[in-house]
């Protein structure tokens, strides 16, 4: 993106569409990675999601080489890791393999929550207080990316000396502080949980500790966009998204009518989902341009995080060249 100030980088869902597999949304996600590599976006990042029919990235580090394999430049990453579902060094060494095989190209995002629903937190072997030890954690697995293993004895190899550079997300107040506290970077999903976006970004800059590797603070904030060629057709296709999401998050995997699906929409648990979608650019590429620009001003921040919700593959690429086009 020629925007010299604010870089412009995509999350991707490995979203399963209708009939699927998950090989499908496989295939998509290097068909998408190959495309924004070409238009200039920065990064790429999958989440840890867990017992989602919908969503297919539940081994980032897994996908992130099959994507990274097929591609040649673009950066790649966890967006993030749920680091209390695992432990520090295998994570390190992971993500340590992936940092060899393809330098100066991973990213690793870190999350506290367990990216899933409390049975699936039992079925992962997760204790619930597990996410009481993120800020150390972090620390250990920062440690087995360097030369300065926190647990004497131990080194992560292939890990060590890799360097990967680490973020942390949140969608609350706990994780700005812990990046400020850290002096690492801090990515805000204010995607889907936009209440604590301004108060959390400013927490974290005004409390920031310079480290080494960061001397200054750096937010990347999440955004969703439908855009299209027309305002009619990102309206048409917004709609489709948000009652897809509502049926996916509400049904509970029941079979709704069209008719059944508008109730669940219009009711109180419906509008709180839609309520999660407060930060959603929509409409022709220049439109959604305006709406980024002062997005990015209230998010105070230095690179927005892309969340594309079109309803089929051709449409998101399409998007993709848009919003690229439009960014120049």
């Amino acid at each position: 993106m020629s925007n010299p100030k604010m870089p412009l980088s995509l999350i991707d869902f490995a979203t399963v569409y209708g009939d699927e597999r998950p090989a499908d949304a496989f295939a998509r996600s290097v068909q998408w990675a190959q495309l924004a590599e070409k238009l200039g976006y920065k990064r790429i990042w999958y989440a840890e999601h867990h017992n989602m029919k919908s969503i297919a990235s539940a081994a980032p580090a897994v996908l992130i080489a099959h994507v990274a394999a097929n591609t040649e430049s673009i950066n790649l990453g966890a967006g993030g890791v749920m680091l209390p579902n695992h432990s520090p060094l295998v994570i390190a060494e992971q993500f340590g393999t992936l940092a060899e095989i393809h330098p100066g190209r991973i990213d690793l995002g870190l999350g506290r929550a367990p990216g899933t629903d409390q049975m699936t937190v039992r079925a992962l072997r997760r204790e619930p207080s597990a996410a009481e030890r993120f800020p150390q954690d972090v620390q250990e697995l920062a440690g087995y990316f360097s030369n300065e293993s926190l647990i004497p004895g131990v080194e992560a190899t292939p890990g060590k000396n890799t360097n990967v550079p680490l973020y942390i997300l949140g969608s609350s107040l706990f994780g700005a502080q812990l990046a400020a506290h850290l002096g690492l970077p801090y990515s805000f999903a204010s995607h889907f949980a936009p209440a604590a976006l301004e108060q959390a970004v400013r927490v974290y800059r005004e409390n920031y500790r310079p480290s080494a590797r960061h001397p200054e603070p750096y937010v990347i904030a999440a955004v969703n966009v439908t855009v299209a060629d027309t305002e009619e057709e990102a309206a048409k296709q917004a709609d489709k998204v948000k009652r897809a999401r509502v049926r996916a998050m509400a049904g509970r995997g029941r079979t709704l009518s069209e008719e059944e699906l508008d109730m669940l929409v219009d009711s109180p648990a419906g509008q709180q989902i839609l309520g999660m979608l407060q930060y959603w650019a929509t409409g022709t590429p220049d439109q959604v341009r305006t709406y980024l620009q002062d997005f990015a001003e209230l998010a105070q921040a230095d690179e927005l995080m892309i969340a594309l919700n079109s309803t089929s593959t051709e449409q998101s690429l399409r998007a993709m060249e848009l919003l690229a086009q439009a960014w120049n």
